[in-house]
């Protein structure tokens, strides 16, 4: 039976616990199309927002974007990434701490014709959102939505019971972020070994 996380969940004081924790959950949209969309989370990467380079807000950084890391925990952190992708983050811990989890890709499971089209797709595959900024399109995720309440019903996630073992979670270096010097290295990105959603292993 599926169960909406509840703000307790995304409040905990670990950012890579919680970036852990959050594979095999599903994260769902329901938009102004009124149509649900969901994903079975593959893949996600944790940032901090103390002694953390790779992070936008690190070490207390404030700008007008980041504004919403340092909200509590539960909330959307949707930034624009190179003018084009759209991409979605889970704001954790309490309010001042601008931790963050990238949620990098999910494996379809509710209202996969209209991810197909809002991608353009003709077949699933694993390019329709094997990417933040594939899933974010598919699943109908910009940047006006940043800030939602993580508890509402417009995009939310569920625990479905999907709980994978630790034997079946990789930890590795996060992508994309060599600008961070020695902090590019820790393992903090997770995702499931087996899945063919993951964007890139």
């Amino acid at each position: 039976m599926a169960e909406k996380l509840k703000r307790a969940f995304f409040t905990r004081p670990d950012v890579v616990q919680i970036s852990r924790e959050l594979l095999g959950k599903v994260l769902c949209t329901r938009l102004k199309d009124g149509e649900l969309t969901t994903g079975i989370i593959v893949e996600t990467e944790a940032y901090s927002g103390r002694n953390d380079r790779a992070c936008h807000a690190n070490d207390g950084r404030r700008t007008e974007r980041t504004e919403v890391m340092y909200r509590r925990g539960g909330v959307a952190y949707i930034y624009l990434c190179y003018g084009i992708h759209h991409l979605f983050n889970v704001v954790t811990n309490e309010n001042d701490k601008a931790d963050a989890v990238l949620i990098r890709a999910v494996k379809p499971v509710d209202g996969i014709s209209l991810m197909l089209e809002r991608r353009g797709h003709d077949t699933l595959s694993p390019s329709l959102t094997a990417g933040p900024g594939r899933l974010t399109q598919a699943l109908g995720i910009r940047t006006t939505e940043d800030g939602t309440d993580l508890t509402g019903n417009k995009i939310w996630i569920e625990d479905r019971g999907t709980d994978p073992a630790g034997e079946q979670i990789t930890a590795t270096k996060r992508v994309g972020v060599d600008y961070a010097g020695e902090h590019a290295e820790r393992p903090w990105r997770f995702y499931l070994e087996e899945s063919e959603w993951v964007s890139t292993k």
